[in-house]
């Protein structure tokens, strides 16, 4: 499997992870996980945003701005993520020149609210982001997947060598899971105005065939090698 950074191209895909130096956590409530949801959307803009003066955030519900914020000139389209404690994945394609590093970079200013909230210094993310090209309709399907069982190894500490003890309370646990775009695809309005899900939806033959896809992957208990070129964290 190769990670190495590859010269990003505009409207093709991408699987990105980043995790925290050390392997520590990077979120470590709820009020973590939505700034960073939120910068997400804010973010993603060709122009400067507004979350730059100071006090944005204060005058901002943190729930209401993931359903009412619109961006304008998004770098990149969103098609999946998935927050974990100490990482996260995104399935991004890339809209402009160069809009996935600078989205990237923008976003990096989560480390800046976390270690003032928590008043610590230094570096947050171990190091740049890992980034992998998808290559093919496969892989794209695969990664899909992959990052949206993620959070099945919550529940089940056995899930990444391929063993499963519930598969019904594992399906169900990320049918729940906030933390994930996978709800949105399946059935709940969470962060709808953050993705682009008509791509996948068409992909899979609608939501019920998604559904199906990322279910059979649990309950098969299949090895994640059979995935093909994606980053496993």
């Amino acid at each position: 499997m190769s990670i190495k950074r590859p010269q990003f191209v505009k409207d093709e895909f991408y699987h990105i992870v980043n995790r925290g130096v050390e392997q520590r956590n990077i979120f470590l409530d709820d009020e973590d996980r939505l700034r960073f949801i939120n910068s997400l959307l804010v973010f993603n803009d060709i122009k400067p945003a507004s979350w730059n003066l100071r006090g944005f955030w204060n005058m901002r519900n943190p729930e209401s701005l993931i359903q009412n914020y619109k961006t304008e000139e998004p770098l990149v389209e969103i098609h999946a993520l998935t927050l974990m404690d100490n990482h996260f994945h995104f399935l991004l394609r890339q809209l402009v020149d160069n809009g996935i590093s600078e989205f990237m970079r923008k976003i990096g200013g989560y480390a800046y609210y976390f270690n003032k909230k928590y008043q610590r210094i230094g570096s947050l993310f171990q190091g740049r982001f890992k980034v992998n090209l998808i290559e093919n309709e496969n892989q794209l399907k695969n990664t899909f997947v992959y990052i949206h069982t993620n959070p099945v190894e919550i529940v089940e500490d056995k899930w990444k060598d391929f063993e499963v003890n519930n598969p019904e309370e594992a399906v169900r646990f990320i049918e729940q899971y906030r933390w994930s775009s996978y709800p949105d695809y399946i059935s709940t309005e969470n962060f709808s105005n953050l993705l682009t899900k008509d791509f996948f939806l068409s992909l899979f033959g609608g939501k019920d065939d998604c559904k199906k896809e990322v279910e059979f992957w649990i309950k098969s208990k299949k090895d994640f090698n059979e995935f093909g070129n994606i980053i496993l964290e």
